[in-house]
Formats: structure tokens, sequence, C-alpha cells
């Protein structure tokens, strides 16, 4: 039997947000979008995020623009306890906080997007970003083949890699952790199309 799969967002509900993570050290990384590449990082150094907007601190909060999935440790105990294969675990410091948080690297880049069962697709009009050609500028409605996930828990897309996408027991266990600024869009419902 295929399991669920949840798309992870930013929910609707009172909390601080938290801007991408940087060097420690000052200044900003090259390419800060890359906790959203599905791919092992090299240590990134110290890092640190400052929060833009304060509000109810969250035990899991999406980043910025790059929407960086940044954890608290009993949050990263759920992740490196049910997909330890699936992620990589960078530790962040966040200004005037003594928790230990992390940023949650999805490491697997999975090829399972059903376009036919998608409520919209958005293409990158031609010739407009060649650095994009072929992903998907956005998708409303995303639905995923669960049988091409090959056993992974955590990923993100292959073409559309701003989905951060975890399976039902991952998605029961972070809602028991509790305290989340994130929310959860199934992605292998019907679409009743």
């Amino acid at each position: 039997m295929a399991r669920d799969f949840y798309w992870v967002g930013i929910a609707d509900v009172p909390q601080w947000v938290v801007r991408t993570p940087a060097p420690a050290g000052g200044g900003l990384f090259k390419e800060p979008w890359m906790f959203a590449e599905g791919r092992v990082l090299p240590d990134p150094g110290p890092m640190e995020a400052q929060i833009s907007h304060p509000g109810v601190k969250c035990a899991f909060v999406l980043s910025g623009i790059e929407q960086a999935p940044i954890v608290n440790a009993a949050v990263a105990n759920v992740f490196r306890t049910l997909a330890p294969d699936d992620v990589q675990l960078l530790p962040v410091s966040i200004e005037r906080e003594s928790e230990s948080y992390f940023v949650v690297n999805a490491i697997r880049l999975m090829d399972c997007i059903d376009e036919a069962r998608c409520q919209e697709v958005q293409h990158y009009p031609e010739n407009s970003f060649p650095e994009y050609e072929g992903e998907y500028r956005w998708i409303y409605g995303l639905r995923i083949d669960p049988l091409r996930t090959e056993g992974a828990r955590v990923f993100r897309l292959t073409k559309f890699k701003t989905a951060f996408v975890v399976s039902d027991d991952v998605k029961e266990a972070l809602e028991r952790a509790g305290n989340l600024g994130v929310s959860f869009e199934q992605v292998t419902a019907p679409t009743g199309r």
C-alpha cells in the first residue's frame, strides 16, 4: 500500500518570521537557496538566522524567501528518527534564542510529480529564464505519484524544488511535537477531476 505525502507550507497562525540562515561571521551565503536543492551540503560552518518579524516562537518554521525549514531540537529528533537517510540536520543559532535549532536539509530529490492530476501547472515562459528551463514556475493542487518516491519519507521534487514533502508518519510525529508554524497539504489525495 502506498503511503500518503504532504507539502509543508507556512501556516496561517501568529508566528515569528525568521530570515534565511547566513554565516555566523556575517555576510550571506553565495547560494542562499542551497537548503532547497535536494542534495547533501558541505559543512557550511556556524550559521545564524535573524528574526525579521517578532511573534509567537514556533518549533518548526520556514524561513525567508528560500523557505529553509528551521526546527527546534525536539522536531529535529523526529526527522533524525524517522528519516535519517533523507535529511541533513545543520545547527543554526537564532538571534536572542538559547534553544538549539537546526536547518532541515532534504537530501533526496524525487521525480514523482503527477502533472495530469495537478490542478494547474505553470511553466516558465520559453527563453525567459534559461537556468530554469524544464522546471515548473508554480503548481496549484500539487499531486505526486507515491509509487515513484523510492521509499523516501522527506524529499524535494525534481523540477519543483520549492516543495518540501513529508510522508504521513513524519507528518503525524511532527503534529505530536506541537507548536508548529507550518501546515500540511496532502499531495496524494484525489483531485476530484
